[in-house]
């Protein structure tokens, strides 16, 4: 067994990685170069890290997972539209050139939502659960229990509790823009029921990939920039 405490640099360093190169690069790089260098650092990190990752896929059949997926993916993109149009800037709708639209569609239709979900619903949620199962039986040290005694690649698919979809929505939620909280939360929410009824990171990875993809795919027909 590997203990958490050893598994959070490979569950992260994919997501760190891009988010990085995102800020500390983006008044210097142009965005096509911004984004080609994020997908090549991401993807490198993700190859190095995978041998420590849990498998995505799960009991259920894969077909049915990604079935699932596909229609979540659907319903998470008409979410996210619905919450975050009351609350983007709508003055800011300056349309991207086709080469940044096409690496960006990439980036978050392929590769964001393989490291996000692997670190948010593959670690964060199930760290969230080891660390409540610790408090319930009354751990001195339930944290340090769940990071130094505690593995979550050696839990159940489909495991939860309402503390774990609580604190990684909340983490989800933290890694964008304040005014796509509402979205963002609403989008952790789906994507914790999905990891609990489909009981694997599969159908997530799939959903996530297809909300970005509709997402993208509204934005270019509907030129409605400010919502990307």
């Amino acid at each position: 067994m590997i203990p958490n405490r050893k598994l959070i640099l490979p569950y992260a360093a994919p997501f760190f990685g891009y988010v990085f190169i995102a800020s500390a690069f983006g008044d210097l790089l142009s965005t096509e170069v911004n984004y080609s260098l994020r997908i090549v650092v991401s993807t490198a990190l993700l190859v190095w890290a995978w041998k420590w990752y849990m498998p995505i896929s799960g009991p259920r059949s894969v077909y049915l997972s990604s079935g699932v997926g596909v229609v979540a993916g659907v319903l998470g993109a008409i979410i996210w539209i619905a919450l975050l149009a009351p609350f983007a800037d709508t003055s800011v709708n300056d349309p991207w050139s086709a080469g940044a639209f096409v690496l960006r569609l990439l980036a978050a239709s392929l590769l964001v939502p393989v490291f996000e979900e692997i670190l948010m619903r593959g670690f964060v949620f199930r760290l969230a659960w080891q660390w409540w199962e610790a408090r319930k039986r009354k751990e001195s040290a339930p944290l340090q229990v769940a990071l130094d005694d505690k593995s979550v690649n050696d839990i159940p698919g489909g495991a939860w509790s309402w503390v774990a979809i609580l604190v990684s929505t909340l983490v989800f939620a933290s890694g964008h823009h304040f005014y796509e909280w509402p979205a963002a939360i609403a989008f952790g929410v789906l994507m914790a029921v999905l990891w609990i009824i489909c009981r694997d990171l599969l159908s997530c990875v799939i959903a996530h990939g297809i909300t970005n993809l509709t997402l993208a795919l509204y934005v270019l027909q509907s030129n409605k920039w400010y919502l990307w």
